[in-house]
């Protein structure tokens, strides 16, 4: 097999990592991004890329139920979103999975920072008739 030699930009990255100077063994360093992550327009990012980043973690939460919500209502509505309720929908991206679901279900009262108009919405999605889930 043969061993690929990194470009000399990252040699010295790489002796850092196997056999840093200060400590004489192995550690673990953090490594730079190569870019940096584009969250907002401030950090050269857009409303565009947020849309896409939050439908993409709208429909892989880990939980499928979650999953189908989640991710039809981000299919429906993230494009006429205002910023604050795209960071609404973030807030309620970060809620734990089975806590969302008794809410959304309305098995459990959702807490007061998360019973917005947003979640009002996405509520009203579950409780459809015969729905379907695009997702």
């Amino acid at each position: 097999m043969r061993q690929m030699n990194p470009s000399p930009k990252f040699a010295s990255l790489r002796s850092q990592i196997v056999d840093p100077p200060s400590r004489g063994g192995l550690e673990l360093i953090r490594v730079p991004r190569y870019m940096p992550a584009m969250t907002g327009p401030e950090k050269g990012g857009s409303s565009e890329v947020r849309r896409k980043q939050l439908l993409f973690r709208a429909k892989r939460r880990g939980f499928k139920e979650v999953d189908l919500i989640f991710g039809t209502f981000a299919a429906a509505e993230l494009d006429g979103m205002s910023e604050a309720e795209l960071d609404q929908f973030e807030a309620l991206l970060a809620a734990p999975d089975q806590e969302v679901y008794a809410w959304l279900r309305g098995h459990a009262p959702a807490p007061a920072q998360f019973d917005t108009t947003l979640f009002t919405r996405m509520k009203a999605l579950c409780a459809r008739k015969n729905p379907t889930w695009n997702v």
